[in-house]
């Protein structure tokens, strides 16, 4: 990194003097200056969560109670593996199944298949389907 983009870097932090500075009071770091302060502080929150500073892996969930980080690894092809009974940091019972996850939640993965559920329809279709067949070769022949 150059020392001209050094500059322009820390002028747009505010970390150093306006009158250093190319970029404008209309630029947007200088025009939004102290907006959001209420979800930057929930974001500062967040980063005291226990487990946080440990990181994890590429796909977390958060306790509900907490806002501990629980790891959560799978193939999103694949229904999620079960969540575990109690929340490592603050041992609240982890229930349901919804997951609270960065910044959103969700609920209910779909089951691993439907395949099963479909198999007495099915079947009950195939041996309808015989006795119509049966039916109409006993009263046309």
């Amino acid at each position: 990194m150059t020392s001209a983009e050094n500059s322009s870097t820390s002028a747009e932090n505010g970390s150093e003097s306006d009158h250093n500075s190319p970029l404008g009071e209309e630029h947007w770091s200088k025009a939004r200056a102290g907006e959001n302060e209420e979800a930057l502080e929930y974001y500062r929150d967040r980063n005291k969560a226990p487990g946080v500073a440990e990181g994890g892996g590429a796909r977390n969930h958060y306790c509900f109670e907490c806002d501990g980080v629980i790891e959560l690894e799978y193939d999103s092809r694949e229904p999620a593996p079960k969540l575990p009974a109690l929340c490592p940091h603050c041992g609240v019972k982890l229930e349901g199944g919804a997951r609270r996850m960065f910044n959103w939640v969700e609920i209910d993965q779909p089951p691993a298949s439907d395949a099963r559920a479909l198999l007495l329809p099915a079947f009950s279709a195939l041996v309808l389907l015989a006795l119509v067949l049966l039916g109409a070769y006993a009263l046309f022949s």
